[in-house]
């Protein structure tokens, strides 16, 4: 998939304008830069990004037969719900930021319903009942990951539909801490232990599983960083990745939420580097991973909060700071001296 590099037109505009703006140099600090940035993935200096979605991809996990969660695979099942009905935390603040949410079924292990009103707000695009548990194999086919890619571009190509400035992809899946951390030490080459956490809260005892179970993936899958996503992946994680590769290549902004997410990042990141360009870090959360590939990828986090619920609640966060960045380069005034 081709992404054109940053309008680098448009980003000596933005900076040049920073330079009149009636405050000293470098005064609003990282908001400057971001502002620069947004003008050359727009090929503008004026996008308000008002038109924001949330698109939170639902999948299970085979891996979570070894236990390494505190809840039951069910659970994805059940949150799929709460976010059809508007109940989750990333419904709630998608509602505050003025964002529109689409859940999308990439491979939940359950036969979803839904009422005709929230069929408007859901994809139904099941890959599969969840992956295979990647300590005996891959996680799942060649064919597989080439569909849960498309599902995320063909989300993204639904949510530009309705209008989209800025896309936030989200996720749920029971047990995608151990699939993320596993993408992770496998593309980094950091030492498991040092990239896996404690996901829903678990303790001591089944975070050591968690990092036996994942290298026991890793020697299984020697070298584990070729055909990551087939290996370990999740199609979760398939498909947000699809969808960063796809709204960077029509320009529109990405903000990256926590872990999972950006795993999947990382993952797009390996298929074209290039995708990096159009991503913003929202947030870096508890995870220890996730700060891991943020360096890994040269992105600066906007939020430290100690997050680790993922669902896009992150990022969501992050929008005001990134309005606050265009807003202030347009509505400024600029310097008179004379």
């Amino acid at each position: 998939m081709s992404i054109s590099p940053l309008d680098s037109a448009a980003m000596q505009q933005a900076a040049d304008r920073q330079k009149t703006l009636v405050k000293p140099q470098g005064a609003l600090g990282a908001l400057e830069p971001l502002s620069v940035r947004l003008a050359g993935m727009l090929g503008r200096t004026d996008g308000m990004l008002e038109r924001r979605a949330v698109v939170v991809f639902a999948a299970d996990h085979g891996i979570t037969a070894h236990h390494v969660s505190t809840v039951p695979q069910s659970v994805t099942a059940y949150m799929v719900g709460q976010f059809m009905s508007g109940n989750a935390a990333v419904n709630v603040i998608a509602r505050q930021m003025g964002a529109r949410v689409t859940v999308v079924d990439a491979g939940v292990n359950a036969e979803l319903a839904y009422t005709t009103t929230e069929a408007a707000h859901f994809i139904g695009g099941k890959v599969a009942p969840g992956t295979a548990d990647f300590t005996q194999g891959r996680a799942m086919s060649a064919e597989q990951a080439r569909a849960a890619l498309l599902l995320g571009a063909a989300a993204v190509d639904q949510e530009v539909g309705r209008g989209l400035d800025i896309l936030i992809p989200g996720e749920m899946g029971i047990g995608n801490t151990t699939t993320a951390s596993a993408i992770v030490a496998a593309i980094t080459g950091q030492p498991v232990e040092q990239v896996t956490g404690r996901g829903t809260g678990v303790d001591d005892a089944t975070l050591r599983r968690k990092v036996q179970v994942i290298e026991t993936a890793l020697q299984r899958h020697v070298p584990a960083g070729d055909d990551t996503l087939m290996k370990l992946g999740g199609f979760e994680i398939g498909a947000m990745a699809g969808a960063m590769l796809h709204a960077a290549s029509k320009r529109i902004p990405v903000v990256v939420d926590g872990l999972i997410c950006t795993a999947a990042a990382l993952i797009a990141h390996q298929m074209n580097p290039d995708v990096r360009h159009y991503l913003i870090a929202g947030h870096v959360g508890a995870e220890p991973g996730h700060r891991i590939v943020l360096d890994y990828m040269g992105l600066e986090p906007l939020l430290a909060l100690d997050l680790r619920l993922g669902e896009g609640t992150g990022a969501l966060l992050a929008l005001p700071l990134i309005e606050a960045a265009m807003r202030t380069l347009n509505e400024m005034g600029t310097l008179d001296l004379s």
